[in-house]
């Protein structure tokens, strides 16, 4: 089987000269959308009214309505599908948590999403109300969550579409590590991706599907490996790692789509500044004989739809008296890059482990553990407001103190670089401690020369530490710290604590200090 990257152009000629039986499809797409309903700045986070009029800005849900509606209007077959993570991220998510994604995704023409991790950030409870509003499925495959009464009797682990004539099998795909990642609660058991996506290939090919979609929240990598090992699968589309895949844009982690063997994998990196658009061709046997597409940059140049425009101006206004307070003044650009973040020491992360020390450093506190997974946005130099440090910190989370000995330092330090080639989460950024990482090592015995209080860690010592309730419960794989001795999870917010902390430092100087060495 032979694939071709295509311009539009000559993909339209050989389009015209195919045999009837041939079935054309656009896949239109999105992923990690994380609630950034207004348009954003080139840093992820707010970006204000008069750059949006200078064009300045990207996303936003008015132009990604103005997109998808100029998308579809380009071909008569299309599907719109989304990789999961509509939750969380901005105010918009605090205040009407799933209510909004799902009026806006109703708007928009949705097909069907995966459930990612931060879908069940707030329990089954709000996943359940939010998929009760959609009218659209919601799938995920690799879980059993049929213990779990509100979602048993309304969750799918796949569906079957009809589009042009042809019946189109979807199929879910959720993290695995979600029990680490989020708060599902006990009663959903999640499985591995593998098993679980060719069982529902199986079911969909003796109901008689030869045309199979996998939406998957589960990482480029695991998409690679889901495509490798489970034959049938045409198209995937990824989510969860923020991947870029493009044929034009420096820096892209890979050509859109990625090919592997028959299966072409595409996602389109987060936060709403791009809509994906994949147009695909299947021979009468269901199998794919072109894939060729690029995703759609919505910067400035993308008109923004007046009435979701509106309603979004319209959804903002219990949130402005919050987020418009200036709480602070950044001497520079704070830089909260995940690509940074989640692989070295960085300015954000210094920050937020500073003011979480300081916070707690009378109650005989000696070392700060932020989880990288936890920073979603940089801020830019001048003003900074508590819409900014919410959008950067959005999950209400709390400080949460505990002891623990050295040993379960190192250990924690291990389990947050495991990842760190995948840009996991987990990465700690730190303070009060420093530490070496060797990331060709084996995980498990990547950290060294780990200091405290600038003296050697003893690993029979016991150290207070200070972090987030989330990763003190065992969040992002840190389940050594569950045990842990006087653990108090109930903390002023991290964010206000982070607040606090810039505005008494007068301007913030953003800065790094080798706390954390990684070895080339």
């Amino acid at each position: 089987m032979s694939f071709r990257l295509m311009s539009g152009a000559a993909a339209l000629a050989l389009m015209a000269g195919q045999a009837y039986a041939d079935y054309s499809l656009t896949i239109l797409h999105t992923n990690d959308f994380h609630a950034r309903f207004e348009p954003i700045s080139k840093y992820d986070s707010g970006c204000g009214a008069e750059d949006n009029t200078e064009g300045k800005c990207f996303g936003g849900s008015a132009r990604l309505q103005t997109a998808i509606t100029e998308a579809k209007s380009r071909t008569n077959n299309y599907i719109l599908v989304d990789g999961g993570d509509q939750f969380q991220g901005t105010l918009f998510y605090t205040y009407y948590k799933g209510k909004l994604a799902a009026e806006m995704m109703n708007q928009m023409g949705y097909d069907a999403m995966t459930v990612g991790n931060h879908e069940f950030d707030d329990g089954p409870e709000v996943l359940r109300g939010f998929i009760d509003s959609v009218d659209f499925p919601v799938l995920m495959s690799n879980a059993d969550f049929s213990g779990e009464e509100l979602l048993a009797d309304t969750l799918l682990k796949s569906t079957i579409i009809e589009r042009g004539g042809e019946k189109l099998g979807l199929i879910g795909l959720t993290p695995q590590d979600t029990d680490e990642l989020a708060s599902p609660g006990d009663n959903v058991i999640f499985t591995e991706p593998g098993h679980a996506v060719a069982e529902q290939v199986a079911r969909l090919t003796d109901e008689g599907v030869n045309k199979i979609i996998v939406l998957s929240h589960s990482g480029l990598n695991v998409d690679k490996f889901v495509a490798e090992t489970v034959p049938g699968i045409d198209v995937i589309v990824g989510g969860h790692d923020n991947s870029l895949l493009s044929n034009t844009i420096e820096g892209a982690k890979g050509p859109y789509p990625v090919m592997v063997g028959d299966t072409a994998i595409v996602q389109a990196y987060a936060y709403g500044k791009f809509l994906g658009e994949l147009n695909v061709t299947f021979d009468d046997e269901g199998k794919v004989i072109e894939a060729m597409g690029e995703p759609i940059l919505l910067d400035g140049s993308v008109a923004e739809e007046e009435g979701t425009k509106a309603r979004i101006t319209e959804a903002a206004a219990p949130l402005e008296e919050v987020r418009n307070k200036v709480v602070a003044e950044a001497a520079a650009a704070i830089e909260g890059n995940r690509d940074v973040c989640r692989a070295m020491e960085c300015s954000m992360g210094n920050l937020v482990a500073d003011a979480m020390l300081a916070r707690v450093k009378d109650q005989g506190i000696d070392i700060a553990i932020a989880n990288s997974g936890g920073l979603r946005a940089s801020i830019d130099a001048g003003p900074v407001t508590m819409g900014e440090v919410l959008t950067v910190l959005p999950f209400q989370n709390t400080l949460s103190t505990f002891q623990v000995s050295g040993a379960t330092v190192v250990e924690a330090l291990e389990n947050g670089v495991s990842q760190m080639e995948e840009g996991a989460g987990r990465f700690p950024q730190v303070a009060g401690m420093t530490f070496t990482v060797d990331p060709k090592a084996e995980p498990g015995s990547r950290i060294s020369d780990v200091m405290v209080g600038g003296a050697p860690i003893d690993l029979e010592e016991t150290y207070g530490l200070v972090s987030n309730n989330y990763v003190r419960n065992g969040g992002d794989g840190y389940n050594m710290f569950r045990d842990a001795d006087n653990a108090y999870d109930f903390g002023p917010d991290l964010a206000d604590v982070t607040a606090e902390y810039i505005a008494a430092q007068g301007p913030y100087e953003p800065y790094t200090d080798g706390r954390i060495t990684v070895k080339e």
